[in-house]
């Protein structure tokens, strides 16, 4: 039942080529950017859960801690929620550790008068312990602690780049909508153009009476093609522009730290269907106002 109207709107697609070529190259374009920015959230956020699993929160002690204060602060910080391993590292430890890191910068440690570092807790958070927020308020609650002299655990740099995640995905959400407006736009008056290129076959079509269905089911299907054809292209330039940058990113700039995700199929799949609405909106838009007419 709906082979004849497939038909029409592909040999529409065929004899109107420059017209659909270009709203299928617009489509394209906009799906590029628009899940080009879908994939930059998911990798950053895989960066940053990444991250947050590997966290750690280093207390720092204030000095000349008797042994019995240093157990009962110990089993303090174990006792709150959130923690999950405690690790005491003393202030010699803590020099040998930084001898080992700037072992070719031996220099520096000559003639130190005492060890300037102090003794510290390590701490592991569970793996519940997922939010910022949460991190935040287990940080406050170590660092309130009467013998915490500083707690640390990149709360900055972490913070700075959660906030420009933020701005990012504004960006994105903005430039998608402008986008999707945009390319509807232009679908819209694509099929407008071929609409009034056939207007006569049209007015005969409502003159013999054909329904409106029958007149718009084509290029609703025309819409649906364009939109589908639109992602799909947009989607095999974002999976080589993908595959090219991923794989300088695993060779060269952080190889076996972190490895870049491509879009997840169902994901894929929403940005298929959402293009073939973009299509059918256009589509649709422009028939209601030339059928009106």
């Amino acid at each position: 039942m709906m082979l004849p109207f497939i038909k029409r709107a592909i040999d529409d697609i065929l004899q109107n080529r420059f017209l659909n070529f270009v709203t299928i190259i617009t489509i394209s374009l906009a799906i590029l950017i628009a899940s080009a920015f879908i994939l930059f959230f998911v990798n950053s956020s895989e960066i940053i859960n990444s991250w947050k699993r590997g966290l750690r929160i280093m207390a720092y002690l204030k000095p000349h801690i008797p042994n019995a204060d240093l157990t009962h602060l110990e089993h303090s910080i174990q006792s709150l929620d959130g923690v999950h391993t405690l690790r005491y590292i003393s202030k010699q430890e803590a020099l040998d550790r930084l001898k080992a890191q700037l072992k070719h910068q031996s220099f520096l440690f000559e003639g130190l008068p005492e060890n300037p570092l102090p003794d510290s807790f390590e701490i592991r958070m569970t793996a519940s312990t997922g939010s910022w927020q949460k991190i935040e308020s287990l940080a406050a609650q170590i660092e309130s602690l009467a013998l915490i002299e500083e707690v640390e655990y990149g709360r900055r740099w972490i913070g700075r780049f959660v906030r420009i995640i933020s701005l990012f995905r504004l960006a994105g959400y903005a430039m998608g909508a402008l986008f999707f407006v945009a390319t509807v736009f232009i679908v819209a008056n694509t099929i407008r153009l071929v609409i009034y290129s056939r207007r006569e076959e049209v007015e005969i079509m409502r003159l013999v009476g054909a329904t409106d269905r029958f007149i718009k089911l084509p290029f609703y299907i025309e819409g649906l093609i364009q939109g589908g054809l639109g992602a799909f292209i947009g989607l095999v330039m974002l999976f080589i522009s993908f595959f090219f940058i991923s794989a300088n990113i695993e060779q060269g700039i952080s190889p076996g730290l972190f490895r870049p995700q491509f879009l997840s199929a169902t994901t894929i799949g929403g940005i298929l269907l959402g293009s073939m609405l973009v299509g059918w909106l256009g589509c649709y838009i422009s028939l209601k106002q030339f059928l009106k007419a």
